[in-house]
Protein backbone atom coordinates (compact mmCIF):
# COMPACT_ATOMS: atom_id res chain seq x y z
CA UNK A 1 0.00 0.00 0.00
CA UNK A 2 1.89 3.24 -1.18
CA UNK A 3 0.18 6.30 0.26
CA UNK A 4 3.01 8.95 -1.07
CA UNK A 5 0.66 10.40 -3.73
CA UNK A 6 -2.22 10.75 -1.70
CA UNK A 7 -4.42 13.77 0.05
CA UNK A 8 -2.63 14.50 3.63
CA UNK A 9 -6.45 14.45 5.11
CA UNK A 10 -6.74 10.29 3.55
CA UNK A 11 -3.17 9.46 4.82
CA UNK A 12 -4.16 10.79 8.48
CA UNK A 13 -7.61 9.07 8.01
CA UNK A 14 -5.53 5.56 7.07
CA UNK A 15 -2.92 6.19 10.21
CA UNK A 16 -6.20 6.92 12.28
CA UNK A 17 -7.92 3.73 11.65
CA UNK A 18 -4.85 1.71 11.78
CA UNK A 19 -3.28 3.03 14.69
CA UNK A 20 -6.13 4.16 17.03
CA UNK A 21 -8.95 1.78 16.02
CA UNK A 22 -6.67 -0.77 15.48
CA UNK A 23 -7.58 -2.60 12.19
CA UNK A 24 -6.05 -5.07 10.48
CA UNK A 25 -3.31 -4.50 7.45
CA UNK A 26 -5.97 -6.08 5.25
CA UNK A 27 -8.68 -3.69 6.18
CA UNK A 28 -6.86 -0.90 5.88
CA UNK A 29 -5.28 -2.06 2.71
CA UNK A 30 -8.72 -2.11 1.51
CA UNK A 31 -10.13 1.12 2.79
CA UNK A 32 -7.26 2.87 0.96
CA UNK A 33 -7.81 1.40 -2.27
CA UNK A 34 -11.61 1.92 -2.40
CA UNK A 35 -11.30 5.76 -1.09
CA UNK A 36 -8.36 6.15 -3.70
CA UNK A 37 -10.85 4.81 -6.61
CA UNK A 38 -13.64 7.56 -4.89
CA UNK A 39 -11.11 10.48 -4.93
CA UNK A 40 -10.45 9.47 -8.60
CA UNK A 41 -13.73 9.51 -9.34
CA UNK A 42 -14.42 12.87 -7.53
CA UNK A 43 -11.83 14.58 -9.69
CA UNK A 44 -13.27 13.38 -12.79
CA UNK A 45 -17.23 14.31 -11.57
CA UNK A 46 -16.32 17.45 -10.61
CA UNK A 47 -14.16 18.22 -13.51
CA UNK A 48 -10.66 19.13 -10.81
CA UNK A 49 -8.55 16.89 -13.31
CA UNK A 50 -7.89 16.25 -17.19
CA UNK A 51 -6.90 13.29 -17.15
CA UNK A 52 -8.54 10.71 -19.10
CA UNK A 53 -7.17 7.31 -17.73
CA UNK A 54 -8.66 6.35 -14.64
CA UNK A 55 -5.96 4.79 -12.42
CA UNK A 56 -3.81 7.73 -13.99
CA UNK A 57 -5.54 10.32 -11.98
CA UNK A 58 -3.10 12.08 -9.65
CA UNK A 59 -5.08 12.98 -6.13
CA UNK A 60 -2.13 14.20 -4.08
CA UNK A 61 -3.10 17.59 -5.09
CA UNK A 62 -7.28 17.78 -4.15
CA UNK A 63 -7.67 20.28 -1.39
CA UNK A 64 -10.16 19.29 1.62
CA UNK A 65 -12.21 21.89 0.12
CA UNK A 66 -14.60 19.37 -2.23
CA UNK A 67 -15.50 17.15 0.29
CA UNK A 68 -17.40 19.97 1.95
CA UNK A 69 -19.42 20.08 -1.40
CA UNK A 70 -20.23 15.76 -1.42
CA UNK A 71 -23.95 15.23 -1.06
CA UNK A 72 -25.61 11.94 -0.93
CA UNK A 73 -26.31 12.33 -4.64
CA UNK A 74 -22.88 12.21 -5.46
CA UNK A 75 -22.16 9.10 -3.13
CA UNK A 76 -24.96 7.82 -5.52
CA UNK A 77 -23.08 7.52 -8.41
CA UNK A 78 -20.16 6.53 -7.14
CA UNK A 79 -22.05 3.39 -6.15
CA UNK A 80 -23.20 3.79 -10.11
CA UNK A 81 -19.70 4.08 -11.24
CA UNK A 82 -18.19 1.34 -9.89
CA UNK A 83 -21.26 -1.46 -10.34
CA UNK A 84 -21.09 -0.30 -14.31
CA UNK A 85 -17.99 1.20 -15.30
CA UNK A 86 -16.00 -1.21 -13.08
CA UNK A 87 -17.94 -4.30 -13.06
CA UNK A 88 -18.29 -4.53 -8.82
CA UNK A 89 -20.54 -7.34 -7.53
CA UNK A 90 -23.22 -6.60 -4.70
CA UNK A 91 -19.98 -7.60 -2.11
CA UNK A 92 -17.65 -5.63 -3.42
CA UNK A 93 -19.88 -2.40 -3.31
CA UNK A 94 -20.63 -2.52 0.15
CA UNK A 95 -17.01 -2.93 1.58
CA UNK A 96 -16.68 0.54 -0.66
CA UNK A 97 -19.85 1.87 0.72
CA UNK A 98 -18.47 0.99 4.44
CA UNK A 99 -15.26 2.25 3.60
CA UNK A 100 -17.49 5.74 2.65
CA UNK A 101 -19.16 5.82 5.78
CA UNK A 102 -16.00 5.11 8.34
CA UNK A 103 -14.39 8.34 6.00
CA UNK A 104 -17.34 10.84 6.38
CA UNK A 105 -17.79 10.06 9.99
CA UNK A 106 -14.03 10.66 10.95
CA UNK A 107 -14.31 13.88 8.78
CA UNK A 108 -17.13 14.95 10.62
CA UNK A 109 -17.35 13.46 14.06
CA UNK A 110 -13.26 13.55 14.66
CA UNK A 111 -11.38 15.70 12.52
CA UNK A 112 -14.36 18.43 11.77
CA UNK A 113 -13.39 19.26 8.39
CA UNK A 114 -17.26 18.52 7.13
CA UNK A 115 -20.69 19.95 8.58
CA UNK A 116 -22.78 17.13 7.62
CA UNK A 117 -21.80 13.30 6.91
CA UNK A 118 -23.16 12.61 3.51
CA UNK A 119 -22.50 9.23 3.63
CA UNK A 120 -24.90 9.04 6.54
CA UNK A 121 -28.13 7.60 5.00
CA UNK A 122 -26.00 5.96 2.23
CA UNK A 123 -27.80 2.53 1.63
CA UNK A 124 -25.90 -1.06 1.51
CA UNK A 125 -26.84 -3.37 -1.90
CA UNK A 126 -28.48 -6.76 -0.57
CA UNK A 127 -26.22 -9.42 -0.49
CA UNK A 128 -27.74 -12.80 -0.63
CA UNK A 129 -26.08 -15.48 1.71
CA UNK A 130 -24.40 -18.39 0.35
CA UNK A 131 -24.27 -21.62 1.69
CA UNK A 132 -20.95 -23.20 2.57
CA UNK A 133 -19.44 -25.59 -0.30
CA UNK A 134 -18.00 -28.46 1.45
CA UNK A 135 -16.17 -31.34 -0.35
CA UNK A 136 -16.22 -34.51 0.15
CA UNK A 137 -13.60 -37.18 1.08
CA UNK A 138 -12.82 -38.27 -2.25
CA UNK A 139 -13.47 -34.48 -3.99
CA UNK A 140 -10.37 -33.37 -1.22
CA UNK A 141 -8.30 -36.43 -2.14
CA UNK A 142 -8.47 -35.62 -5.61
CA UNK A 143 -7.90 -31.75 -4.89
CA UNK A 144 -4.43 -33.12 -3.17
CA UNK A 145 -3.52 -35.24 -5.79
CA UNK A 146 -3.85 -32.72 -8.14
CA UNK A 147 -1.26 -30.13 -6.86
CA UNK A 148 1.71 -29.98 -8.82
CA UNK A 149 4.69 -27.53 -9.94
CA UNK A 150 7.34 -25.73 -8.14
CA UNK A 151 5.44 -24.88 -5.48
CA UNK A 152 3.55 -28.03 -4.94
CA UNK A 153 4.83 -28.62 -0.96
CA UNK A 154 3.87 -25.41 0.11
CA UNK A 155 0.43 -25.21 -1.65
CA UNK A 156 -0.17 -28.52 -0.63
CA UNK A 157 0.17 -27.57 3.24
CA UNK A 158 -2.01 -24.48 2.34
CA UNK A 159 -4.76 -26.54 0.79
CA UNK A 160 -4.87 -28.96 3.48
CA UNK A 161 -4.48 -26.57 6.05
CA UNK A 162 -7.76 -25.04 4.04
CA UNK A 163 -9.70 -28.85 4.12
CA UNK A 164 -8.98 -29.52 8.03
CA UNK A 165 -8.82 -26.12 9.76
CA UNK A 166 -11.77 -24.25 8.29
CA UNK A 167 -9.41 -21.07 7.86
CA UNK A 168 -9.96 -17.85 6.41
CA UNK A 169 -7.17 -17.06 3.36
CA UNK A 170 -6.87 -13.62 5.34
CA UNK A 171 -6.09 -15.79 8.38
CA UNK A 172 -4.09 -18.27 6.83
CA UNK A 173 -1.46 -15.64 4.96
CA UNK A 174 -1.10 -13.83 8.12
CA UNK A 175 0.62 -16.96 9.81
CA UNK A 176 3.77 -16.76 11.30
CA UNK A 177 5.82 -19.32 12.35
CA UNK A 178 6.70 -17.96 15.77
CA UNK A 179 2.99 -18.94 16.52
CA UNK A 180 2.95 -22.15 15.83
CA UNK A 181 3.18 -24.40 19.01
CA UNK A 182 3.18 -28.11 18.61
CA UNK A 183 0.11 -28.98 17.68
CA UNK A 184 -1.70 -25.47 17.64
CA UNK A 185 -1.51 -22.06 15.62
CA UNK A 186 -2.49 -18.72 16.65
CA UNK A 187 -4.05 -16.80 13.64
CA UNK A 188 -5.10 -13.22 13.01
CA UNK A 189 -9.06 -13.51 12.85
CA UNK A 190 -11.89 -11.12 11.93
CA UNK A 191 -11.89 -7.82 14.03
CA UNK A 192 -7.91 -8.43 14.11
CA UNK A 193 -8.53 -10.44 16.91
CA UNK A 194 -6.18 -13.30 17.57
CA UNK A 195 -7.69 -17.09 18.08
CA UNK A 196 -6.69 -20.30 18.50
CA UNK A 197 -6.43 -23.10 15.41
CA UNK A 198 -5.73 -26.97 16.57
CA UNK A 199 -3.67 -28.95 14.32
CA UNK A 200 -4.01 -32.46 13.39
CA UNK A 201 -1.47 -34.96 12.50
CA UNK A 202 -1.72 -34.29 8.45
CA UNK A 203 -1.13 -30.43 9.19
CA UNK A 204 1.55 -31.05 11.38
CA UNK A 205 3.31 -33.11 8.89
CA UNK A 206 2.48 -30.73 6.18
CA UNK A 207 4.20 -27.55 7.40
CA UNK A 208 7.21 -29.65 8.65
CA UNK A 209 7.31 -30.84 5.17
CA UNK A 210 7.05 -27.28 3.89
CA UNK A 211 9.32 -25.94 6.46
CA UNK A 212 12.45 -28.01 5.22
CA UNK A 213 11.93 -26.50 1.65
CA UNK A 214 10.83 -22.64 2.61
CA UNK A 215 13.22 -20.07 0.78
CA UNK A 216 15.25 -18.18 3.07
CA UNK A 217 12.48 -14.78 3.52
CA UNK A 218 12.79 -11.44 2.97
CA UNK A 219 13.70 -9.25 6.24
CA UNK A 220 10.72 -7.58 6.60
CA UNK A 221 9.16 -11.31 6.29
CA UNK A 222 11.35 -13.58 8.09
CA UNK A 223 8.19 -14.06 10.37
CA UNK A 224 6.16 -14.89 7.54
CA UNK A 225 4.92 -18.91 7.65
CA UNK A 226 4.00 -18.90 3.72
CA UNK A 227 6.64 -17.51 1.23
CA UNK A 228 6.32 -16.01 -2.36
CA UNK A 229 8.45 -17.16 -5.09
CA UNK A 230 9.86 -13.49 -4.11
CA UNK A 231 10.72 -14.23 -1.00
CA UNK A 232 8.12 -12.33 0.63
CA UNK A 233 4.54 -13.27 2.65
CA UNK A 234 2.13 -14.62 0.05
CA UNK A 235 -1.17 -12.38 -0.46
CA UNK A 236 -4.40 -13.02 0.03
CA UNK A 237 -4.76 -12.09 -4.43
Amino acid sequence: MDTFNAPSLLVDFINYIETIKGKSKQTVSEYFLDLRIFYRFCALRFKLTDEKVFDEIDISSLSEDFLQNIKLRDLHAFVSFIDKMRGNNNKTKARKIASLRSYFKYLEGVVNVIDKNPAENLETPKIEARLPVHLSLDESKRLLKSIDGKHKTRDYAIITIFLNCGVRLSELVSIDIDKIKDETLTVIGKGNKERTVYLNQACVRVIHDYLKERPDPLESDKKALFLSSRRKRISPK
